[in-house]
């Protein structure tokens, strides 16, 4: 493994230059500690290009993503930028273009904080839930007929195949095998999406009896899931799911754990030379621009996953066990809520990394 790191980084829009600010922070203190040496790119990526040059991800740019170790992103999102410009351009494009087919995205609740669920504690709440990230839904195929007129149809499908389910099983397969419990749970829908969850558990099941027979494999229906997360989440060990329903569990994930101040999030690809992309979960949050008011813990999360990707899992365990110590002694972690600013958490965690 290269102790030398080229990583680009997107500052994005809205507060997330702040929560990046404090993300290289911590980077740079795990860095100086653990004797790596970081080679980072900036890239004017976002809203406010857009509106200057009409620009959203242009090709050369995204030719030099490619020669990289890895993407360091913080929030997209501008107000004067119709919705969808920006997320189907950079974001969705990115995962497609580099086949970044996981979404990687830890649910853990640190001891200390809060979560909105009555009697649960830090041991309840320890879970990974593995996204499907190029296909399904979010594939873009279908269209409009008539649009405009009282008899418009719009048509949006789901595109699933054997290979994109089957290689995203065998990373939760592999996940699972990692963990204590070993247990993985496929989440669908099997009784009303017949087609596409059919193939989701024919390949579970076969794969798992041919080449995971020590995985103890669990199955639930989508709408249960979302009421177990919220009534009994200690029974998850590792979620495999589709795209659509993974964007909306890990949503619920992000909440019982403190909220998506905390949440961060992975865009991998696991192949040899692959660029996998990582981020805060949580918007761009125009209006809080400038005030300092931002928690920048879910960013400095998404760095510490990118160096666990990179194979330094020593620093990346640094980086997390320093966030959990920091979250616990804040009094909450919501927007203006942590009693201190947002250069200041990021200057307490920076500080517990240095030693």
């Amino acid at each position: 493994m290269s102790k030398s790191l080229n990583i680009a980084v997107i500052h994005g829009d809205g507060t997330g230059p702040e929560v990046m600010r404090e993300g290289l922070k911590v980077l740079g203190a795990a860095a100086a500690r653990f004797g790596l040496s970081l080679n980072l790119t900036d890239y004017d990526l976002g809203g406010e290009r857009h509106l200057r040059t009409g620009d959203v991800l242009p090709d050369s740019v995204l030719e030099e993503l490619k020669k990289q170790d890895a993407i360091y992103l913080s929030a997209i999102g501008h107000p004067d930028v119709k919705p969808g410009v920006l997320e189907k351009g950079i974001l969705l494009r990115l995962r497609f273009e580099l086949d970044q087919y996981i979404n990687l995205r830890p649910v853990k609740l640190y001891p200390g904080v809060q979560t909105p669920l009555r009697d649960k504690t830090a041991e309840h709440i320890d879970f990974v839930v593995v996204r499907e990230n190029t296909e399904g839904l979010y594939a873009g195929a279908g269209g409009y007929l008539k649009k405009g007129t009282p008899d418009e149809i719009a048509i949006q499908e789901s595109i699933n195949t054997r290979k994109g389910a089957e290689r995203c099983l065998r990373y939760a397969f592999d996940l699972a095998g990692t963990r204590p419990r070993k247990q993985l749970h496929l989440v669908g829908k099997t009784n009303v999406l017949t087609y596409a969850f059919d193939l989701w558990e024919r390949a579970f099941n076969e794969v798992g009896a041919a080449d995971y027979p020590s995985i103890d494999r669990k199955y639930h229906h989508v709408d249960a899931c979302c009421m177990f997360m919220v009534w009994a989440p200690e029974q998850y060990d590792v979620i495999v799911t589709d795209n659509m329903f993974g964007d909306i569990v890990t949503d619920i994930g992000a909440m019982i754990q403190g909220g998506l101040g905390i949440s961060a999030s992975g865009n991998i690809n696991p192949e040899p030379g692959g660029v996998s992309m990582f981020e805060p979960v949580g918007g761009s949050a125009p209006q809080f621009t400038g005030k300092n008011v931002i928690n920048p813990l879910a960013c400095i999360n998404a760095g510490a996953m990118m160096l666990k990707a990179l194979g330094h899992g020593d620093a990346a365990n640094c980086i997390e066990s320093a966030v959990a110590k920091v979250a616990g002694e804040l009094p909450g972690l919501g927007v203006g809520e942590m009693g201190i600013g947002t250069d200041a958490v990021g200057d307490r965690v920076a500080a517990i990394v240095a030693g």
